[in-house]
């Protein structure tokens, strides 16, 4: 086993990578940005090297500075996290040269995915079903009209070099094509230094599923992300962000779960990877050759801790899952996002003033939040992943419901009233819901509960503005101190 590793990564994924390691006994090192120097994850690892200004293109991107973090700092391997340089090929492979382990899938069959626009061949070949899209990704205006013809409208582009809803946009007609476009290439570009795209035909009420993928030994865990939220620029051009993760052992495709199994043992895949299927008629999507977001989902259900069993493989042990693992009851997972969904999921910046986080029985919080902690526009707006765990879905939806209830952040908005809302919504109770569930959601209102946010509104006012008089002091005497201040001590004196 490894003796240090380095984290490439940022946030909570750098915080998740850091307790498993200190479980272990591996120690940890650290990369930040300016913007990021009083991070929870910078403050939690064993060492910490600064690697550039704020802009992911000049630190979390920049290659050569984090392979000069680890080289300077004797570390043995680099976890990438999830985004940034995860899925990146060349990043494994200068990784590799430098004499260090890149824990992961390995490079040469990643690379093959490393991109969006050539899985859909590949899968072909295979003979899997997939979306019907371009196979080869596209990098100007021009040449995406002439193959929007051919994809047919509508029609969504996705950034090529990388996903978790950056560079994403809905196109439904030619006529607004260029907007999308540019919007999009400017936004793959600043998130992954790739401005391609590729297109795709966008499908009309699809359930999206996934399988969890881990080692040569490939087990078939199932997710689904259906109940996705929609965010929007200025330009109304929405991207699909996931909102809740859920458990889903029985309405699995075995079909195409046993297709993508195969394709991921003919690929030989270290580490763990994540191939996402639409339900129903089962269409391949993509491959994930990473680290997830929602791998917690699968952790709970299972018992298992996937970064683990990646630094083992990693470091050369075997894998550590049983053959023929159950799973064991349900659990769902939600983002919370620095984001208004009452203003179309505009991002919200800031500080955080306040932080109370949920705890209790079978309810996990990952999450790098602290009270003072900056919300900037530099980096993905996710803030922490509350998961709940439960015998059944019932159960585990209650009990997400009650951590939502207990979760306070002060000073930013985030997307948790409106997962509580979804969660306590009949359709999806019932499992009624897909990728566009939150398109036309609109929760009834409730009168007596905006009549009682007002009341409270205006006693936190009347209470403030009392507060700032006192404080201001305007009776007070020569002296300086308050009249009812004086009297107590006229009072208390002998």
């Amino acid at each position: 086993m490894f003796k240090k590793i380095l984290i490439a990564n940022r946030g909570e994924i750098a915080l998740r990578v850091i307790r498993t390691c200190r479980e272990m006994g591996v120690r940890t090192v650290a990369v930040y940005s300016d913007v990021d120097r009083t991070a929870l994850h910078v403050r939690m690892a064993d060492e910490a090297v600064r690697i550039g200004p704020p802009s992911p293109l000049q630190s979390y991107l920049r290659v050569e500075a984090i392979l000069e973090a680890a080289q300077q700092t004797g570390a043995q391997a680099i976890h990438p996290g999830y985004g940034f340089l995860s899925e990146k090929s060349h990043f494994a492979e200068a990784v590799e040269q430098a004499g260090l382990t890149f824990i992961g899938p390995p490079r040469k069959p990643c690379a093959r995915w490393e991109t969006n626009y050539p899985r859909g061949a590949r899968m072909i070949r295979a003979g899997v079903p997939v979306v019907p899209g371009l196979t080869e990704p596209v990098a100007d205006l021009e040449a995406a009209k002439r193959e929007g013809a051919k994809v047919g409208y509508p029609i969504a582009l996705k950034a090529a070099g990388g996903g978790g809803g950056k560079g994403i946009r809905l196109v439904r007609d030619e006529s607004e094509l260029p907007t999308a476009f540019r919007t999009a290439s400017g936004e793959a570009e600043s998130a992954f230094g790739d401005a391609r795209l590729y297109m795709e035909r966008y499908l009309d009420h699809p359930r999206h599923i996934e399988v969890q993928i881990m080692g040569i030994a490939t087990e078939m865990w199932w997710r689904s992300a259906s109940a996705s939220a929609r965010s929007s620029d200025a330009t109304k051009s929405s991207s699909r962000r996931p909102l809740l993760w859920c458990w889903m052992p029985r309405c699995a495709p075995r079909s195409g779960g046993g297709r993508a199994g195969r394709e991921g043992r003919r690929l030989h895949e270290r580490g763990n990877g994540r191939v996402p299927l639409e339900r129903r008629e089962v269409l391949f999507l993509e491959m994930n050759c990473r680290l997830q977001v929602e791998h917690p989902v699968t952790e709970m259900v299972y018992g298992v801790d996937l970064v683990r069993e990646q630094l083992r493989v990693a470091s050369g042990e075997k894998l550590g899952l049983r053959a023929g693992m159950k799973p064991r009851g349900h659990a769902i997972e939600v983002r919370i996002n620095a984001e208004d969904p009452e203003r179309n999921f505009v991002p919200s910046i800031g500080k955080v003033k306040n932080i109370r986080l949920p705890e209790g029985p079978f309810v996990r919080v990952d999450s790098g939040l602290y009270r003072g902690y900056e919300v900037t526009p530099f980096y993905d707006s996710l803030l922490a992943k509350i998961i709940a765990w439960g015998s059944d879905r019932e159960q585990a939806i209650a009990r997400l419901d009650r951590a939502l209830c207990e979760l306070h952040v002060g000073g930013v908005k985030t997307t948790a009233p409106l997962a509580l809302r979804v969660l306590r919504d009949e359709r999806f109770r019932k499992g009624d819901f897909d990728t566009h569930f939150l398109d036309g959601f609109r929760p009834k209102s409730d009168p007596l509960r905006e009549e009682i946010v007002a009341i409270v509104a205006a006693v936190h006012r009347h209470l403030g503005t009392s507060r700032s008089a006192v404080a201001r002091g305007p009776a007070a005497g020569a002296s300086g101190v308050s009249p009812w201040v004086a009297a107590l001590r006229s009072e208390l004196r002998p």
